[in-house]
């Protein structure tokens, strides 16, 4: 990098990224392959990058929010349960995300499954689950999951490894393996609403396949199409 005025050495950038592309698939998207609901559309396409996608988490998603005066953030996030109730994760509720939550409970998910050239946007409200569900779901963690999610003050500021691992190491030995790990209070899910689903399918020279479900005040969903 040069410090004199910023302009950054042709060296320094080992690739030439204006001429980076791949070339996408010619099957595409049409109106008439559509499920009937985006969550049944979600479930095809799902099984299909978790089978055939060659990806290696399907359910990871991007999950963006923002907070009361608009501030966004984004971070990966592990999908954990999708119906027609809408896509449920899980999390510290004193996180930042679980903080913009609080005081804004629109979001935004994007599954990108770039093997496949494929994307599925999701935009609409996140609630906190009910303490049952959360507590039915905590169960199925790992023993050492469910120790994590203690000993993490997520997004907080620590003063080094050595403070997250005493912490853990702590709970460790009050709650050794094979002993029931209490749900923690400040932990649990979000289910997210959805008001639009977005499905993408990279095609030829660039003019994708986006049809997007938007979901009609009494209940049925619209599709329309997007130009890419």
């Amino acid at each position: 990098m040069r410090q004199d005025d910023g302009v950054t050495d042709r060296d320094a950038v080992p690739f030439a990224l204006a001429a980076m592309r791949k070339h996408y698939r010619t099957e595409g998207l049409s109106e008439t392959d559509l499920a009937a609901t985006p969550v049944e559309q979600f479930a095809r396409w799902f099984k299909q990058a978790a089978t055939d996608g060659g990806l290696f988490e399907p359910n990871a998603m991007i999950v963006s929010t923002a907070d009361t005066e608009g501030r966004p953030s984004s971070r990966t996030v592990l999908l954990k349960h999708f119906d027609d109730e809408g896509f449920v994760f899980y999390t510290n509720y004193g996180s930042r995300k679980g903080r913009d939550l609080a005081g804004n409970p629109h979001v935004a998910l994007l599954f990108p499954w770039h093997p496949m050239a494929r994307q599925v946007i999701v935009t609409g409200t996140a609630r906190r689950t009910g303490r049952d569900e959360t507590a039915a779901y905590f169960r199925t963690r790992p023993h050492g999951s469910q120790l994590g999610a203690w000993a993490s003050g997520q997004s907080s500021v620590i003063a080094g490894r050595a403070e997250l691992d005493a912490s853990y190491a702590d709970l460790a030995a009050r709650y050794p393996e094979g002993e029931q790990v209490p749900v923690p209070p400040h932990w649990g899910g979000f289910r997210v609403v959805p008001r639009a689903v977005e499905f993408w399918q990279g095609r030829e020279n660039r003019l994708h396949d986006r049809l997007r479900y938007v979901a009609e005040a009494d209940g049925s969903w619209r599709v329309e199409r997007l130009a890419p």
